[in-house]
């Protein structure tokens, strides 16, 4: 940081000195989240030596049974609490300055940009969609003869093919006039029904649709390089989802630019000069000294409801904990919005990795036209499911297998390889995407995202708040200590020190509202007991080796009535599902003790009193969502 000041003084100071590309500030928040940890920390302890000294006295088995789970509980949520807390460590802010890139280097001499978009299925990501994000990403105000644009398709879709051709020959007409609109390419939505959809996809298809040798606008400029690529996959080959379409190297073959953007297919560009931003630190001689992986984009949405009823723009995971993150130099690889150096990919920083073909390393310069008919051969050859085979793609190079979530996987093993990462977030937003408007779809994929590190295992103390105190107070037995006890002032602390955290945290740190803040505490209720409790209990399973549901794709299909339904505020909860089932029993529970508490309570009956108020208060734990 003092080097970073000191080259900024420098350039302020010296007309000769080179121009200043970022800067970075620590947040003023730093000093008070290291003394609250100290604080909080304490009254955790307090808390478990009050748990210990109950359990070293309890009289009956019912007694000991009920402290020792909430025990457990509480030791679970504490663990998730401090390891949570290296987010709050040192914050940090970085400014970018782009207009400054063109001082630093000639156009003619920007790192060359290869762009993946990935879809998979035509029913669930409309091609009209996937086609917008590469049309987003294609009008970079960058050098066109620099940007390569892949398109891979999973599901071989004769669809999606169709709609990237169509939408190469809209491009000539659409880059030279900015008053056409981004139109929908296909106003009839039943000719989905009218293709057929090569699902085993037993041979490669790689179509150039533009090349920068050869296709112009109508204005004659030269239009970014547009390739559609289908790998080839076996039933008897492991395609390894999303990592595997990662690893095909079509790029490598054809292009193979030294800087390498992924986006999902429904995250468009939202500015125009984002990679110029990514460039500030990919050309900052400091930062290539500091072995710089890759710069990370915020995930951000748009047509989000007033509330944000499902919690779905993820501000603590595509936001506030990257800050964090990025003060230790390690902010995490979220698979969409990421500008990745091709070099990262194969070894560490000291130790190159070589792959089996020299041509496709990074340090060689593919100059054959794109069209070629040896390029597009060897191209085939890459994309083939065989050509793994006896490699160390997917485990000491490449993106790594071995998870659903190969963002989280392949990030973590980049920075225990010693490669550091940047968090890059722009007052404009540089990506816009679209949340699920679905509940189950909403729950669904946060499921298959349960797996990130430890989190899932929150589930068993969100469950066993959402059922033991309800039930102890039905059946008259008191966890919790009543008001006019001294121990009601530790639980009275933890309450206010960790909703009192989020609540800043969220709303004057992450820029939320209080709205939105209810709407992510109680989304992080539902998901213990629902998508994060079930992804748990796969993950148990295939751990010893029972097959389970696996992967499913989110559905990015919106009719009408649903988008309705969700700008009002309402829960549409789609087919049913398991999911809910758990979610229902709580909630049933939950109510009925509410209203038994609160009758025994005004009839001052037996077993009610003070004591039901402390069991209704705390049933959701001490910990909120900043977890």
């Amino acid at each position: 940081m003092e080097g970073q000041r000191s080259r900024e003084s420098t350039a302020t100071n010296s007309a000769h000195a080179p121009p200043l590309l970022h800067t970075l500030t620590p947040s003023r928040r730093t000093v008070p989240n290291r003394v609250f940890a100290a604080v909080y920390i304490c009254v955790i302890t307090a808390l478990f030596y009050r748990h210990v000294q109950t359990i070293l006295h309890s009289t009956t088995l019912i007694s000991f049974s009920l402290t020792l789970a909430l025990f457990v509980s509480d030791l679970i949520l504490a663990f998730l609490w401090v390891s949570a807390h290296s987010f709050r460590v040192r914050p940090v802010y970085r400014k970018e300055y782009p207009e400054n890139i063109e001082k630093f280097l000639e156009p003619s001499d920007f790192p060359g940009l290869d762009i993946f978009i990935f879809t998979t299925d035509p029913y669930l990501e409309p091609p009209t969609r996937v086609v917008n994000t590469a049309l987003s990403v294609m009008a970079y105000e960058y050098p066109t003869d620099k940007i390569s644009i892949y398109v891979s398709d999973d599901g071989g879709s004769a669809l999606s093919l169709f709609a990237f051709m169509e939408a190469a020959k809209f491009a000539a007409h659409w880059f030279c006039n900015t008053t056409i609109s981004l139109v929908e390419l296909f106003d009839d939505p039943d000719i989905n029904r009218c293709m057929p959809i090569d699902i085993t996809m037993l041979f490669v298809n790689d179509q150039v649709l533009l090349d920068k040798n050869r296709d112009r606008d109508i204005t004659g400029h030269c239009l970014p390089n547009l390739v559609y690529v289908s790998r080839q996959k076996s039933p008897t080959s492991p395609h390894n989802f999303k990592a595997g379409a990662l690893n095909v190297r079509v790029s490598a073959a054809m292009t193979n630019a030294p800087i390498i953007l992924t986006l999902d297919c429904d995250m468009y560009s939202n500015d125009p000069r984002t990679p110029f931003r990514a460039l500030c630190y990919v050309l900052d001689p400091a930062e290539i000294q500091n072995r710089l992986a890759f710069v990370q984009f915020p995930q951000q949405f748009h047509g989000l409801n007033e509330s944000e009823i499902h919690g779905s723009e993820h501000r603590r995971l595509f936001k506030l904990n990257p800050f964090g993150l990025d003060g230790l130099s390690e902010p995490n690889y979220l698979g969409t919005g990421c500008f990745i150096h091709r070099r990262a990919l194969l070894g560490d920083p000291s130790t190159l990795v070589p792959p089996v073909i020299k041509e496709i390393s990074p340090a060689h310069i593919a100059n054959n036209p794109i069209t070629a008919p040896s390029v597009l051969e060897f191209a085939h050859r890459l994309a083939g499911c065989h050509y793994e085979n006896q490699t160390e793609w997917g485990s000491k190079i490449g993106f790594r297998y071995g998870s659903l979530v190969e963002d989280f996987f392949t990030g973590f093993r980049l920075q225990c390889e010693e490669w550091r990462s940047i968090f890059c977030n722009p007052e404009k937003a540089a990506f816009l995407g679209n949340a699920p408007i679905n509940f189950r779809d909403f729950l669904g994929q946060n499921k298959s995202y349960s797996f990130y590190a430890f989190f899932p295992i929150a589930s068993i103390s969100i469950t066993t708040y959402s059922f033991l105190p309800q039930l102890a107070l039905l059946n008259g037995l008191n966890i919790f200590p009543k008001v006019s006890e001294p121990w009601f002032l530790l639980y009275s602390l933890l309450f206010l020190g960790a909703y009192g955290q989020d609540f800043l945290e969220y709303t004057v740190a992450g820029g939320g509202t209080v709205q939105r803040l209810w709407s992510d505490q109680r989304i992080w209720m539902v998901k213990g007991l629902s998508c994060s409790l079930f992804g748990l209990i796969e993950f148990s399973l295939k751990s010893i080796g029972i097959q389970t549901q696996g992967f499913n794709v989110t559905s990015k299909v919106v009719d009408d009535e649903q988008r309705k339904g969700y700008k009002q505020g309402l829960f549409e909860f789609g087919v049913p599902s398991a999911m809910f089932v758990t979610l229902t029993m709580a909630a049933i529970i939950n109510l009925y003790s509410f209203v038994y508490g609160l009758v025994h309570l005004v009839s001052g009956k037996e077993g009610g009193g003070v004591n039901a108020i402390g069991v209704i208060s705390f049933d959701c734990d001490e910990l909120p969502a900043n977890l």
